[in-house]
């Protein structure tokens, strides 16, 4: 085509140069490059994804505080409640479900006895417990400031189905006054490649 550079142009040794093309079919390359190409529908890639700088959700992680009610003094709170995880099989590669440590405890507290009571120094306590579709996977007890924990790494194999995790603190105990710290769950796609473990 006319111009300099030509618009449009195909050589005898079937080199294809063109400023701009509208494809309406496929098209199949075995190499090349592409520059600040934007791909508005679903993309899918079967060999190796190799990448400088990523942005999108091959990692997902949520957070939450537990709900507390009023502890048993009057400035004190008491951790009490539950806190609901759904995570979705919307992918079709194994995933791993990570939770970072949890951690509980309650407090000492001066009993000043009456009647038969003879006082002295009691503690709060907590149960935390933690179940997997409906299924209890985990318990766990504190009694006064020894910290309670709980943290897991929970396999997520694609295709069978979605996985609810409750995560429940309560009180053990008339006396209530603790901590608890957040929720945290974190989601990332199950890969073994540039690590190893002994």
């Amino acid at each position: 085509s006319g111009g300099n550079p030509p618009a449009f142009s195909l050589t005898s040794d079937g080199r294809l140069t063109a400023k701009n093309a509208d494809i309406s079919g496929s098209v199949n390359a075995n190499s090349g490059t592409l520059n600040n190409v934007t791909i508005n529908q679903n993309c899918t890639i079967k060999g190796m994804l190799e990448a400088t700088q990523v942005r999108g959700d091959f990692v997902k992680a949520v957070s939450k505080a537990f709900p507390k009610k009023v502890g048993t003094w009057g400035n004190t709170e008491t951790p009490n409640g539950t806190v609901t995880v759904t995570i979705s099989d919307d992918h079709n590669f194994d995933r791993q479900i990570i939770i970072p440590p949890i951690i509980f405890n309650g407090i000492a507290y001066d009993d000043p006895g009456s009647g038969n009571n003879p006082g002295g120094t009691r503690y709060t306590g907590y149960g935390f417990e933690v179940r997997k579709n409906g299924v209890l996977i985990a318990s766990r007890e504190t009694k006064g400031a020894i910290p309670g924990s709980y943290s897991a790494v929970i396999d997520m194999p694609s295709g069978r189905g979605s996985v609810t995790l409750e995560f429940k603190i309560f009180q053990k105990g008339n006396q209530g006054a603790g901590n608890i710290t957040d929720c945290t769950v974190i989601v990332t796609k199950k890969a073994a490649s540039g690590i190893s473990i002994r």
